[in-house]
């Protein structure tokens, strides 16, 4: 399997294509700075390396890179600077998302490709009734408005619900929605479900960037789990202990 992933350099797509790489997939990675790369990704024969800009790249370029892959990847977010967050690309996941979408349509792949968006727990999935405090409201309302990169995560999963639908020809996708981020150097337990059981703004839980990563991964290799969640936003947590 051909797998491409944008935002690769990140600190959660770099544990999404170790494990991928650990499964033994070929793995494409779009990145603005390979020399952040790891030294044995440049020398492994499962790593393409494709050294641009995906806000910069043309649609004839991207559609090579996103020909024949059977799964795409978008781990790219904000970095968290004040040009990160207030400056442009300010839709940097949501043009993404439209971009490579649009890409994969191109093609007409026999088979649906499967696209895979890293979000957030702090985004609601409007298919469902996932009630919040009024509390939460008033400050997802905030962040709206004052934070950029919350309205993006927010645009850019209801862009695959709404305009890529369940039922879509050439494509499916899940929209993974870790809580609050950490550092693990091990994969542990997790739970996924598909919405949240925690308050994302009072009560968050946490989610280990590994964990993500092998979750995303698990979804793409493998049939039964993607079948599982195709079409929805789970949300992930690390197992309490």
């Amino acid at each position: 399997m051909t797998i491409l992933v944008a935002g690769a350099s990140g600190a959660t797509g770099r544990k999404l294509v170790e494990q991928l790489l650990n499964s033994g997939q070929q793995v494409k990675v779009i990145v603005r700075s390979p020399d952040r790369l790891p030294g044995s990704w440049k020398e492994s024969g499962q790593v393409t390396v494709i050294h641009a800009s995906l806000p910069e790249m043309s649609d004839k370029e991207l559609n090579e890179h996103v020909k024949n892959c059977q799964a795409v990847v978008s781990c790219l977010g904000h970095n968290l600077s004040w040009k990160g967050i207030y400056g442009k690309p300010r839709k940097l996941v949501t043009d993404a998302v439209k971009k490579l979408t649009e890409a994969i349509q191109t093609h007409r792949p026999e088979i649906p490709v499967k696209f895979v968006l890293m979000n957030t727990a702090g985004n609601r999935n409007r298919d469902l009734n996932e009630p919040v405090s009024i509390r939460h409201k008033i400050v997802v309302g905030i962040l709206r408005l004052l934070l950029p990169p919350h309205p993006d995560n927010e645009q850019a999963a209801d862009y695959l619900r709404t305009k890529i639908g369940q039922t879509h020809q050439y494509l499916e996708w899940v929209a993974v929605r870790p809580d609050n981020l950490l550092h693990a150097d091990q994969v542990s337990d997790y739970e996924v479900y598909p919405s949240p059981i925690r308050d994302a703004i009072f009560n968050a839980g946490k989610t280990s960037r590994i964990n993500v990563g092998h979750f995303m991964a698990r979804l793409i290799t493998e049939p039964d789990t993607w079948n599982k969640w195709k079409g929805q936003m789970p949300v992930i947590y690390n197992k309490a202990t």
